[in-house]
């Protein structure tokens, strides 16, 4: 099962492959922003990906949609619409 690690000290949560980035965070009782309950409308959830980007889905759609609208780094993800394929790091300025 993949591993989701914190840049900030938390301990890090296995999570089933292919499962919603920001259901395994909120699941786990981690807070993610968001306004629009995961519907990829707010961007609010978005998390950086501190290492193994390669391990995350492609962004579908709605998330380069998003990217073309709000302009965010590519390092940064919206969790809503990510799902987990490996190993990552991640962080976000909230926690």
């Amino acid at each position: 099962m993949p591993k989701i690690r914190f840049a900030k000290g938390r301990p890090e949560i296995e999570v089933p492959i292919g499962s919603n980035l920001m259901k395994c965070l909120t699941d786990n009782e981690i807070p993610v922003a968001s306004s629009c309950g995961g519907e990829g409308v707010c961007t609010k959830c978005l998390l950086t990906i501190v290492e193994g980007k390669e391990n995350l889905s492609p962004p579908n759609e709605t998330e380069n949609d998003l990217r073309d609208i709000h302009d965010f780094a590519r390092n940064e993800r919206v969790s809503c619409q990510t799902e987990v394929l490996g190993d990552i790091k991640i962080d976000a300025g909230y926690w």
